[in-house]
């Protein structure tokens, strides 16, 4: 797996793009440009890997938008030396983004074919990603506590399960609504108390599993549940 001059150059461009529309943490957009996200892709769409915009992979999942990673990563307000949990490894990008920015990182995948993938590019580009297959909607007790918990795909609603594995002044962040449009919520851990805060509209594939939504929900129980 090789990076190139020309996907260097794309990745400075598409740093400075992310600086225009809002992102400000200097380590964040210093992550983006060192993470080659067109090797989290099928090669022959280089010319798509740099452009600001969700991408199909497999299975029905998305790479997200650089921009959503980095505002992802940037609400995790990370210091280097936390705890994360992501929820759906998917490419593994987000992963790979997360430990650049020097989170201890485990991420979960509901998909062993996404899990297999995710690990094997995971360890050829070198970052230290603890991988596990589960159901990600309810975390994943064996790690917590958690500085912080990323969800990359659509929730109904934040479960219990996942607030119970939030260390103390900890923070999630996660697109929560209906299926085919969310809000981005950050909820903070300022025990005894839990605080959250709604940020901007966002379109993320959902979350399967048992406290997310279930494989055959239609957009009439879609409704139901989100009311």
């Amino acid at each position: 797996m090789t990076d190139s001059f020309e996907a260097k150059g794309k990745r400075k461009k598409l740093v400075e793009e992310l600086r225009k529309k809002g992102i400000s943490d200097e380590d964040v957009l210093n992550a983006i440009d060192r993470v080659p996200r067109h090797l989290f892709m099928d090669p022959a769409f280089l010319i798509h890997a740099y452009a600001d915009k969700a991408f199909p992979i497999t299975s029905g999942q998305t790479i997200s938008q650089p921009y959503i990673v980095a505002l992802m990563t940037e609400l995790c307000d990370l210091d280097g030396n936390e705890k994360v949990l992501e929820i759906g490894t998917g490419s593994g990008y987000q992963a790979a983004v997360l430990a650049e920015r020097g989170a201890d990182v485990i991420s979960i995948e509901r998909s062993p074919g996404l899990h297999g993938i995710a690990a094997q590019r995971l360890a050829e580009l070198g970052y230290a990603v603890r991988l596990v297959v589960g159901d990600g909607t309810l975390g994943w007790p064996a790690g917590a506590p958690y500085d912080g918990i990323v969800a990359t795909g659509s929730l109904p609603r934040i479960p219990q399960e996942l607030l119970s594995q939030l260390a103390p002044h900890g923070r999630l962040v996660a697109p929560v609504g209906g299926l085919l449009e969310q809000t981005l919520l950050v909820v903070d851990s300022t025990s005894p108390h839990i605080r959250q805060r709604f940020l901007c509209d966002c379109r993320f594939v959902p979350l399967v599993g048992v406290a997310g939504w279930r494989p055959d929900t239609s957009m009439e129980e879609e409704n139901h549940a989100t009311d």
